[in-house]
């Protein structure tokens, strides 16, 4: 029998919140975001235990150091907290003792702060070159700069622009995602490159890159950010497929392949090959496009189709940007198998879309939101609900009408802190699809649309509104949260938010039936928010006031006059 070389620890760590994957990947937080540590620690004796929360900004900076609290001595769990000012990257870990000459340290763990933008925020989507007065062309980035104070007006805070570089006119699409395109169809934004350029370049119809810098400034004016698509691919003309060969993958005949997702086979575009032979030019490459157009002051980008590339990309491309600009944002468009989307949010993107879009139901949304907020996925994925794109229209808003369209905005822009739509087709109310599809008819992916902005039944007021609610209450701009209340209606959903201390209190009641009334008794909960027995309760959406008794209350919602109430308590 062997004895140690040394006495082991005489105090445990264990059990340590929050951690990833043991400290493989970081916790994220934002900027302003308090940091809650707790641990469980023990020893075998009976001597009093010390115990300290270490913090600081990189792994080049000074250690603060914070007594730890024993939150319950009988289950010997421990609690700290720091605040994080600043985005970038941190570390955390514990120490306690017995005996000071004899401390056990726990393994250091990461923290990534980003901007409150990586959390809060709504999003909406726009084809600049459907934003001008001539169908039969793309607009200019300057002609699409008239529709800037009417998305401000709507209370977005983002911009998201599909890709705007030049579109290959090899196996160019026509409308409606024909194989076979006419000399004037603009072909798929997502089919990048010609002769007029690649990732670097801007599709000649919108402009030049002076104009998208002047409309990067005009967006900013009007109190718009501007995300970029950063789609890794290319078509067939892009200048990577004459310069870079290697960089794509290969059929058994040496011929590049293009993209498939079957049954569907994309020819316009090439998928590049990230585990290529040249892997590392490739990487560097892709770092220096995205470098390229943060330098002309985009800071927010949607990652499209991040699960088809692999993990290693990603984990190293995220660090690198946040290594010099911490403050750039990444959402993930990846609608892919559960574990997939939650590696990547891991690997660094700093929000995420979801299955929103196919929750529906009163159990879907209650099931899928207890796990996005209340397990440990809260620490690493953040979701942006997008309640349509331009590649999905749900049965639900196909099926259910102007008030279908109402539910899922309010649903969307307070279940989470960030949100999004594709519009205008969201806030007009379109609804064609081809039959027993998800797809829109006449998708701005293949041709040019000419909206009628302010078409009859349009939602644009209410979307107004309801983003005007988010920003007054801060309850709504957190994720964390959320709590959902019962109601013997399995047509009514019931979910509340409120701040720490109590002062914003909001409890959401949605009808998630557009066709008919329904009604039920919602429960409050009344001591947990420390209500008194009776309380007014204000309606954000219709303005209304009503005072209200205890924790059971009637409650009743006509989907043809408003589908929702949002009440603010006092």
């Amino acid at each position: 029998m062997t004895l140690p070389s040394e006495l082991p620890d005489r105090v445990i760590i264990e059990q340590v919140t929050p951690e990833i994957d043991g400290g493989r990947f970081p916790i994220k937080r934002c900027t302003g975001d308090e940091v809650v540590v707790q641990a469980v620690i023990h020893t075998y004796s009976t001597d009093p235990i010390s115990a300290v929360l270490r913090y600081r900004f990189s792994k080049d900076g000074s250690w603060t150091e914070i007594p730890l609290k024993s939150l319950n001595a009988g289950l010997d769990l421990w609690e700290g907290r720091f605040v994080v000012d600043r985005p970038g990257s941190y570390e955390y870990t514990l120490a306690a003792w017995v005996d000071p000459g004899q401390s056990t340290t726990y393994r250091c763990l990461p923290l990534v702060v980003e901007p409150e933008r990586a959390r809060f925020g709504a999003w909406y989507e726009l084809f600049p070159r459907s934003a001008g007065p001539d169908p039969s062309r793309s607009a200019t980035f300057r002609e699409a700069e008239a529709r800037l104070p009417e998305i401000s007006r709507m209370g977005f805070d983002v911009l998201y622009l599909p890709p705007v570089h030049p579109i290959g006119t090899s196996f160019r699409k026509g409308p409606n995602n024909s194989p076979v395109a006419r000399p004037e169809d603009p072909g798929c934004p997502w089919a990048i490159g010609s002769g007029a350029g690649g990732h670097r370049a801007i599709e000649p119809g919108l402009g030049t890159l002076e104009d998208f810098g002047h409309f990067v400034n005009a967006a900013q004016a009007a109190g718009l950010e501007i995300a970029l698509d950063l789609a890794f691919q290319c078509s067939p003309d892009h200048p990577y497929v004459r310069e870079h060969p290697e960089w794509f993958k290969r059929r058994p005949d040496g011929s590049i392949r293009c993209a498939e997702n079957p049954p569907n086979k994309f020819e316009d575009i090439y998928p590049l090959n990230f585990e290529c032979a040249d892997w590392l030019s490739l990487w560097q490459e892709l770092l220096e496009v995205t470098l390229f157009w943060i330098q002309r002051g985009v800071h927010l980008f949607r990652v499209d189709n991040p699960h088809t590339k692999t993990f290693h990309f990603w984990e190293w491309f995220i660090r690198e940007v946040h290594e010099r600009h911490p403050d750039v944002i990444f959402l993930a468009e990846a609608f892919t198998r559960p574990r997939v989307m939650h590696y990547l949010s891991k690997c660094g993107f700093s929000q995420s879309y979801t299955y929103f879009i196919w929750r529906t139901t009163k159990y879907e949304l209650t099931h899928y939101f207890q796990e996005l907020t209340q397990s440990d996925v809260k620490e690493y994925l953040r979701p942006n609900l997008f309640v349509n794109t331009p590649d999905v229209l749900h049965t639900f808003l196909q099926t259910g009408g102007r008030p279908a369209f109402q539910i899922r905005l309010i649903l969307a822009a307070t279940l989470a802190a960030s949100y999004g739509i594709y519009g205008p087709p969201f806030e007009l109310g379109e609804w064609r699809t081809f039959p027993w599809t998800e797809d829109y008819a006449d998708s701005e992916k293949y041709q040019i649309r000419s909206w009628e902005w302010d078409r009859h039944g349009n939602i644009k007021d209410l979307i107004a509104l309801v983003n005007r609610i988010r920003r007054e209450n801060p309850a709504l701009h957190f994720n964390a949260n959320l709590s959902f209340h019962p109601v013997k209606n399995e047509s009514l959903l019931v979910y509340g938010k409120i701040t720490p201390d109590r002062s914003n209190r909001l409890l959401i009641v949605v009808n998630l039936d557009p066709h008919r009334m329904q009604s039920g008794v919602v429960t409050v909960p009344v001591q947990e928010w420390g209500l008194p027995e009776h309380y007014e309760v204000h309606d954000l959406l219709s303005d209304r006031r009503f005072l209200w008794h205890g924790a059971y209350n009637f409650v009743q919602l006509d989907p043809q006059l408003m589908p929702a109430h949002i009440f603010r308590i006092r």
